[in-house]
């Protein structure tokens, strides 16, 4: 079975680092689009930042974008989310995510087309 295990949440301070890593087991993780989404308590899912299988292009939503830096390495099937300069309004469960189609050509934000998915870490930011 495909297993996700998100690690490297915690308690930062605002303006703080973090980096997260996602372990993937099951599935040949190289040939799949990688996801990181997030979710806070009452709110919507929302897509954060994707990778293609390719490892050449990544797609960040607006709200993290200069900040965060998503990347993968094949020969450790992971994936991680370098996170910079956090604010309070980045308190999440982050969830890691696999594409349900290998070879996609482009990094998708819609979680619909994330097939398997981590438990998640919680990053907590204090202000």
């Amino acid at each position: 079975q495909v297993q996700l295990v998100e690690s490297g949440g915690g308690l930062v301070q605002a303006g703080g680092s973090l980096r997260l890593s996602c372990a993937v087991s099951g599935r040949t993780f190289s040939a799949y689009a990688m996801g990181w989404f997030r979710q806070a308590p009452g709110k919507e899912r929302e897509f954060v930042a994707g990778i293609s299988w390719t490892g050449g292009n990544t797609l960040y939503a607006d709200s993290v974008k200069g900040r965060f830096s998503i990347s993968r390495d094949n020969t450790k099937s992971t994936v991680y989310l370098e996170m910079n300069t956090l604010k309070p309004e980045d308190s999440a469960v982050y969830l890691c995510a696999a594409d349900s189609s290998s070879f996609r050509r482009s990094v998708v934000p819609t979680r619909s087309i994330y097939e398997y998915w981590g438990q998640g870490t919680q990053v907590t930011v204090s202000s």
